[in-house]
């Protein structure tokens, strides 16, 4: 009977071995698999989220393109696997104030509306109030001077807590461009100010395309003074300028004599997604 069990328990040995070593490889290849899968995902959203950067600036380029032409339509393709884009319409109301040399101060104000991408802390994430100027690469102004200058900044920001959830964001912010000329002894200071709104999102299509819809003119002889003020209707949904990082949100515009300001705001619908 001894050399039964010892024959019994020899033969057994070499099988709960086999299961020991098979069951500890089939551990490290789920632990390899799903570390393999999790940097994969994180490759991929970094990637999502360096190419955001890229064609939101492209979006922003284009709005100069189609604001300044009534029915000028551009659309603009992307391609993300966890991210998204979305319109938050009335995010940045500007107050532009003109004084004339006579008579009282006029105030004409304006709300535009911001394209973003968003991808969940989740997917990709760098640090809590994290923010990178993406275009132009350095903003010292409120208002933009200068024919080449742009219409829109692009800025990279993670933001928490914020009202609709934890994302890391790249955003398309219209701003206000400054051009400075003189015709026959004739000083002219002409703003521009596209306003974007969401038109449709039928999200048929990872694209976003931008139509001009109108143009309007608003024009004061003899100023004296002028001014620039940026307010945050959304600042409770924490859209607020801790999260648009404006350097300024009161700019005076330097006016040597007296001159003709103009102030021109063009109309742009957004629809995502829609048939190209």
């Amino acid at each position: 009977m001894t050399r039964k069990n010892l024959r019994s328990k020899k033969a057994v040995e070499p099988v709960v071995a086999t299961i020991i070593i098979t069951a500890t490889i089939i551990a490290l290849v789920t632990v390899a698999m799903i570390f393999a899968n999790n940097l994969l995902m994180a490759s991929v959203a970094q990637s999502d989220f360096n190419s955001a950067k890229q064609y939101m600036q492209s979006v922003a380029m284009q709005i100069d393109d189609v604001a300044w032409q009534i029915g000028q339509t551009e659309t603009v393709s992307y391609s993300t696997r966890y991210g998204a884009i979305n319109v938050l319409n009335g995010a940045l109301s500007y107050n532009v104030s003109m004084t004339p040399v006579t008579g009282s101060t006029q105030n004409y104000v304006f709300s535009t509306g911001i394209i973003y991408f968003y991808m969940p802390v989740s997917y990709y994430s760098l640090a809590n109030n994290y923010f990178s100027q993406v275009w132009p690469l350095k903003v010292s102004n409120l208002v933009n001077n200068g024919s080449s200058s742009p219409v829109a900044t692009v800025f990279a920001i993670e933001k928490m807590p914020m009202s609709d959830g934890e994302y890391i964001r790249v955003v398309v912010a219209p701003v206000l461009r400054l051009i400075q000329s003189s015709i026959a002894a004739t000083n002219y200071l002409s703003l521009y100010l596209p306003i974007l709104s969401l038109a449709s999102s039928p999200r048929l299509s990872q694209s976003v395309t931008l139509k001009g819809n109108s143009i309007s003119t608003n024009t004061l002889n003899s100023v004296k003074s002028l001014s620039v003020t940026v307010s945050f209707p959304n600042s409770a949904s924490g859209f607020d300028n801790t999260f648009f990082n404006f350097p300024l949100t009161t700019q005076s515009i330097p006016i040597q004599g007296t001159c003709v300001a103009q102030l021109y705001t063009g109309s742009v619908g957004v629809s995502l997604g829609a048939n190209e």
